[in-house]
């Protein structure tokens, strides 16, 4: 679905799984919902590249990897702006750069629990609600889709998000649902450092 905006910016609608057409010239600003940007190898091994939400930008011009697609995780709404009409000095182009760094230092983690617990922290802060216990994180993603990003296997992701629950750092509620619990003193400690290193 598309409607145009009073300036004049047009805006379509997308369901979850959807791609998002891929253009040279044009961006997509996101107004609404969540979306992951992915590649694949050789082998044809998927790699998720990041996750973005409102008021991010995304698009073939900020890629130089080939072959690359934008999926729609939730229901989705973003504006199609050309590459002429956009203020590249904008806030959305420095958010863009940040997350992009701080995923790369969290893929650099060694070890594959704690790299995989960070990934659940960074999208808990950028996706999450509070709720008593902590984070809530309410995106439709399969442990298949979180080992891709964490560079590990769905077996090994399911594993270890049973570990987590046992020790009482996440806890979920229902399906597509992660709570990250903040009484944990290392979620803590890795939301103070995101926080600082972040500010603008």
């Amino acid at each position: 679905m598309q409607t145009t905006l009073a300036n004049g910016k047009r805006l379509h609608t997308f369901k979850p799984r959807d791609l998002i057409p891929l253009m040279r010239d044009v961006i997509w600003f996101l107004q609404q919902g969540a979306v992951k940007t992915l590649t694949w190898n050789e082998e044809g091994t998927l790699i998720t590249l990041g996750y973005w939400g409102t008021g991010d930008v995304v698009g073939q011009p900020f890629s130089q990897i080939v072959p690359y697609q934008i999926q729609c995780l939730t229901r989705v709404k973003a504006a199609c702006i050309s590459l002429h009409q956009w203020n590249w000095s904008s806030d959305a182009v420095r958010r863009h750069i940040q997350q992009t760094e701080e995923l790369l230092y969290i893929l650099r983690s060694d070890r594959i629990p704690q790299r995989l617990f960070k990934i659940l922290i960074w999208l808990a802060q950028k996706f999450g609600r509070k709720v008593q216990q902590g984070q809530l994180i309410e995106l439709p993603l399969t442990h298949q889709e979180l080992a891709e990003v964490a560079g590990t296997t769905r077996v090994t992701v399911t594993k270890l998000l049973n570990q987590f629950e046992r020790k009482g750092t996440i806890y979920r509620p229902y399906r597509h649902a992660i709570v990250v619990r903040s009484s944990n003193p290392y979620y803590q400690a890795e939301f103070d450092r995101n926080k600082i290193e972040t500010m603008p």
